[in-house]
């Protein structure tokens, strides 16, 4: 009996995607799918965003060391994402990696400057929001 609701439920998609206008994948138009692309930029990028915000919490809090460290996170997550961030999005990718390498810059300079920190962490911050924004 499950067999055949299943074979009934496959034969009323196949017809619904005939009739309505299914395409490859379940996705509506070729342009509909390059225009969602475009709309998510990059996608979900929270995870990297709360390693900046940690970061700069840590900055704000005068531990530059503490922050030195966690940052080390957000460059190797995102070095870790690349390849499948990059292909999204490449311009705002470049926009995102430019601001976080000026964050990591800050905070390893000798010696690390916090308001220099805070601007870059700002900036890196501001970047994935708008990368991120549909």
């Amino acid at each position: 009996m499950r067999s055949a609701n299943y074979l009934a439920g496959a034969i009323i998609l196949s017809a619904v995607c005939v009739f309505g206008g299914c395409h490859q994948g379940g996705a509506g138009s070729a342009a509909d799918t390059t225009q969602g692309a475009s709309a998510a930029k990059l996608g979900d990028l929270s995870p990297f965003k709360t390693i900046a915000v940690d970061t700069k919490a840590l900055v704000d809090k005068g531990d530059l060391d503490g922050a030195k460290k966690r940052i080390k996170d957000l460059e190797t997550r995102w070095d870790e994402a690349e390849a499948g961030l990059k292909p999204r999005a490449a311009a705002d990718w470049h926009t995102v990696d430019k601001a976080i390498d000026g964050a990591l810059t800050a905070l390893r300079a000798t010696p690390a400057n916090a308001a220099d920190a805070k601007r870059a962490l700002d900036a890196a911050i501001a970047a994935m929001d708008h990368a991120s924004a549909p």
